[in-house]
């Protein structure tokens, strides 16, 4: 669709489940020919997490499935998006095997602690919580820009409609998404001379397995069934149904690609409607 995305390398932080807008997007990108660097934590989740992150024999499976679909390159790396160390050791991996990046998608989030009032909430998993959403952009960004300097480059972050409309009982989550908003525009704004645009996605409601987690959460919450409980959300979408995370994926390669070469610093809405500000 995206020709212009042919032989680009890509990195997409958080694509390592087949369920995420990270996945949908490493596929959207891999399906316009681009090289695709499938990055996420690789860990086996302990038994006690509520969602299970993504394991480094998933990844690789991503990574090879991608590969011979669409005949492009691709490389899975396990990376902790929180630990500079870690962020380190995947670019030592990534300049092995390419020499330039044109694309970074910032994907990689999680929420720790929810649903919980600001009064209450845990001081580690509001830290952890914005640590994850918002301070890794800021980590991976910095690591990856000096391998897309000299020729047109493009990162999109992954938002939240939550960094624009406050919800209740999941603040650190709203705060960091905000956050990473106000980053794309100084990014856009510094790196503008390079060449280099900055663009955020806003996803409202998608169908992912946090969407999911977080439904269960507030049903529990509001003593009524995740099916109630989502019904009830989707009385707020003028369109009336939950998004797909391939719809977002469609967004973020748009602004991946030469299509919207004249776009940057912006962070646009996916969300059937739900935030419609000026």
């Amino acid at each position: 669709m995206f020709d212009d995305l042919k032989q680009k390398t890509a990195i997409v932080t958080g694509a390592g489940k087949k369920t995420g807008i990270g996945y949908a997007i490493a596929e959207k990108l891999a399906s316009c020919g681009s090289q695709v660097i499938i990055a996420d934590l690789g860990k086996i989740p302990p038994p006690e997490a509520a969602l299970k992150t993504a394991t480094y024999e998933e990844m690789e499976e991503i990574a090879s499935v991608l590969s011979e679909k669409y005949n492009v390159k691709t490389l899975s790396v396990a990376v902790d998006v929180t630990d500079n160390a870690s962020i380190e050791e995947m670019m030592k991996k990534i300049k092995n095997n390419f020499d330039h990046v044109d694309i970074l998608c910032n994907n990689a989030g999680a929420s720790f602690g929810v649903p919980n009032t600001v009064l209450n909430y845990s001081e580690a998993d509001w830290i952890k919580t914005v640590d994850v959403n918002l301070f890794s952009v800021f980590r991976v960004s910095r690591a990856v820009i000096p391998l897309m300097l000299g020729k047109p480059a493009a990162i999109v972050n992954t938002a939240s409609r939550a960094g624009k409309v406050p919800p209740i009982f999941n603040s650190a989550y709203a705060v960091a998404k905000a956050g990473v908003i106000m980053l794309t525009k100084v990014m856009a704004k510094e790196l503008g001379g390079t060449g280099i645009r900055v663009n955020a996605i806003c996803p409202g409601q998608i169908a992912t397995d946090l969407e999911k987690w977080r439904f269960g959460l507030e049903a529990s919450f509001f003593n009524c069934t995740i099916e109630e409980r989502e019904k009830e959300m989707c009385t707020t979408i003028p369109l009336g149904y939950i998004g797909l995370p391939g719809d977002a994926a469609h967004l973020a390669v748009f602004l991946a690609s030469e299509a919207s070469r004249y776009i940057t610093g912006q962070a646009i809405n996916i969300d059937g409607g739900q935030c419609m500000e000026l």
